[in-house]
């Protein structure tokens, strides 16, 4: 049985909570307010706008479709293929029509831009996109082989599929890039920065990339808007393709031009590589060695490495004290 004393401390506990929950309506009050003081962001309208969440659904249902049988707990085969596609696409068609139509209605809205009978476009971009998978899938098998052929580690195309990072991020790469390409607002970054935070490979939607491209390893790799990358195509982890330091006048000049390095066919990039700049050119067939700072052009055939330093070996001087002592 509780004392006298504890009754009145819970009662004054009790008193002193409900003090503070009486502050709760003022901030309320506040934060509305804020909604309507320009520099603050918000998105307080009658119009949705695209959800996150529903683009990553969206990724793991076009998984399913383009790499059929590989992240679905049942069963494919021939009986039951086509009934199995036809159930994915539809369910597609169905919620990422809806999200393209919310970008596009936003953006217009946001923009203050004339109507483009958002309904009928998101709906024809979206018959275009999936009209387009077959081609993306043959892509992509391209890009499985040349993780396959440039990796001795990789047992088989099973295991690139199921477990490394860059064909991952290539697919969505690939998925936005084509989205980017109808000009779909919102949805195609959103997609490649999920992709960013899940492999550590940061590809912008809008870079243009030729086919059996392949990232080993991947973490810290960064490929930026304006960046243009040929046929068979190999780089490793930490390489930035990216766009020289500019100014904020420049940035608003240059926002739509061309930023960022062209990279030809045949062309290896190791890693930590840094190369900068729209009119850099890295030529056919070159080979770029660790940790360089590129910032101009590379003709074809090159191969451009930081010269051998020195390696020097001493004596660790805390292990040959500790045996003199005894100590293992």
């Amino acid at each position: 049985m509780k004392r006298p004393r504890q009754d009145k401390e819970c009662k004054n506990e009790i008193d002193s909570a409900r003090n503070f929950r009486t502050k709760i309506p003022n901030i309320v009050h506040k934060l509305v307010s804020s909604c309507t003081k320009e520099g603050c962001f918000d998105h307080v309208s009658a119009e949705p706008i695209p959800y996150r969440e529903a683009m990553i659904d969206i990724l793991r249902r076009l998984a399913l479709v383009l790499y059929p049988g590989y992240f679905v707990k049942m069963r494919l085969d021939q009986n039951n293929l086509e009934y199995y596609l036809g159930q994915q696409i539809t369910s597609l068609y169905e919620i990422l029509s809806e999200q393209i139509i919310l970008a596009i209605r936003h953006d217009c809205i946001r923009q203050n831009k004339p109507c483009v009978n958002c309904e009928d476009l998101g709906h024809k971009i979206m018959v275009a996109f999936l009209s387009g998978l077959p081609d993306l899938r043959e892509l992509l098998a391209k890009d499985i082989r040349a993780a396959y052929d440039g990796d001795p580690a990789a047992k088989g195309y099973d295991e690139v599929i199921f477990s490394y990072p860059g064909p991952w991020a290539i697919t969505v790469y690939r998925i936005a890039h084509k989205l980017h390409r109808s000009k779909v607002p919102l949805i195609p970054r959103i997609m490649t920065e999920y992709a960013h935070g899940r492999t550590g490979i940061d590809i912008h939607p809008g870079a243009e990339i030729g086919e059996s491209f392949f990232i080993d390893h991947g973490t810290g790799v960064v490929i930026g808007e304006t960046a243009s990358i040929g046929k068979r195509v190999r780089i490793y982890q930490g390489v930035t393709l990216g766009a020289l330091s500019l100014s904020k006048e420049d940035c608003q000049r240059l926002r739509n031009k061309k930023r960022h390095p062209s990279i030809g066919d045949d062309v290896i990039i190791y890693a930590n590589a840094t190369i900068l700049g729209g009119e850099t050119v890295i030529g056919d067939r070159s080979v770029i060695g660790g940790n360089v700072w590129i910032t101009h052009s590379v003709p074809p055939d090159t191969e451009v490495f930081i010269e051998k330093q020195d390696l020097i070996f001493g004596e660790k001087k805390f292990k040959a004290q500790a045996v003199k002592k005894g100590f293992k």
